[in-house]
């Protein structure tokens, strides 16, 4: 996924869907069809303006007419299309919910305040969200459960959070870091 400053990816022209002219949309929404109610998106770049009409939700995505495509060949030309919009046109995040936008680069401090490491994403490959964390130092990255028993503390206005990782985790990159100093 390609980050552009300033803008937020709401979504993924998957392709075409029938012949006339709609198209299937992966939407990262909290609700899928909500992908239509911000009005004009862009791509990455703010190029191309991109207005959508959602038609229908299915299992596999949004089905959605696009402004001006009217067939299915144009509908085609379209896939892969990715759907920006300005961070700005956003609505405030509720407390306790955060955009995923807004994670990134904050620093990663352990429950006794060290800092490890810094939130570069957040993944999700099915099963929930997972905070990557770069740790210091390496170019390795951790997938943390983004859940309040792994992430008790998000301040986005201090940078950072407080992850509190598995007990096993803790003992085996202690036992590395014995390992390295010796």
């Amino acid at each position: 996924m390609t980050k552009s400053a300033g803008r937020v990816l709401l979504g993924r022209i998957r392709g075409a869907h029938g012949i006339r002219g709609d198209v299937l949309v992966h939407s990262f929404t909290e609700l899928p069809e909500a992908i239509g109610d911000y009005g004009e998106l862009t791509d990455c770049d703010g190029g191309r303006a991109l207005r959508l009409k959602v038609q229908r939700v299915t299992p596999k995505g949004v089905i959605a007419r696009v402004t001006g495509v009217s067939d299915r060949t144009a509908a085609d030309a379209l896939k892969g299309a990715e759907l920006w919009i300005d961070r700005g046109q956003l609505p405030d995040a509720e407390p306790g919910e955060f955009y995923y936008e807004d994670l990134a680069g904050l620093k990663a401090f352990d429950r006794d305040g060290a800092q490890f490491g810094e939130v570069v994403g957040v993944e999700n490959y099915g099963a929930g969200d997972l905070l990557e964390i770069r740790l210091n130092g390496v170019r390795r990255t951790e997938l943390v459960p983004f859940s309040e028993a792994f992430v008790p503390e998000v301040d986005i206005s201090a940078g950072k959070v407080i992850v509190a990782w598995p007990l096993e985790f803790e003992i085996a990159n202690e036992a590395k870091d014995s390992d390295e100093n010796e």
